[in-house]
């Protein structure tokens, strides 16, 4: 094939898929005004320029939403490291595999709190490990509690662990938000 017709070949899937993605937009926006938002509130959206604030892991492990200020997201400390175990795993993780995580759990867990485990903490930790129990829902649950009372609803879920229930759960914020100022956890593979 000559080198003129690939690019009227790559030109035209290019607008092929551009048509796409504006249909899929008209619709999305459609489905926003079923549920109530108006033109007025979908154009500041869209015109925001850092709707999502960055997430940054300080040295001493504390979780800050950076975003126009500065806010620390205050966790307890079980809750902050099952955050910061699928935080370091941005592929995420399938609920029935978190018995391979609960070393790394405790590792993340020890960083937090370095005096160490007491048997209640290690207690909590097979129980959030036990994909039997609800002890990770509930959890999860409380974690997305927290960002809901710091950041807009519509984006308050990027930041939570969601997921269908059998499925890969995860945090959905683009990674090139997170900014890990301490060494990240080693990952258990």
């Amino acid at each position: 094939m000559e080198p003129d017709i690939k690019k009227l070949i790559s030109k035209e899937l290019e607008h092929f898929h551009c048509s796409i993605l504006l249909e899929e937009i008209r619709e999305k926006i459609h489905k926003l005004k079923d549920y109530g938002l108006e033109d007025k509130e979908i154009m500041s959206v869209m015109s925001e320029k850092d709707l999502f604030p960055q997430l940054i892991v300080t040295k001493d492990y504390k979780i800050i939403l950076s975003g126009q200020t500065r806010v620390e997201v205050v966790m307890e400390p079980l809750i902050k490291a099952v955050y910061m175990l699928f935080l370091s795993h941005p592929e995420g993780i399938i609920l029935k595999h978190l018995p391979d995580y609960e070393q790394e759990l405790r590792a993340i867990y020890l960083s937090l709190r370095p005096k160490g485990l007491t048997e209640r903490v290690g207690r909590s930790i097979l129980d959030v490990t036990n994909p039997m129990l609800n002890s990770i829902n509930e959890k999860c649950a409380r974690i997305r509690r927290i960002f809901m009372d710091l950041l807009p609803h519509r984006i308050a879920n990027y930041y939570a662990i969601t997921g269908k229930r059998g499925e890969v759960k995860k945090i959905e914020l683009v990674q090139s938000k997170v900014v890990w100022e301490c060494i990240p956890f080693l990952k258990n593979k």
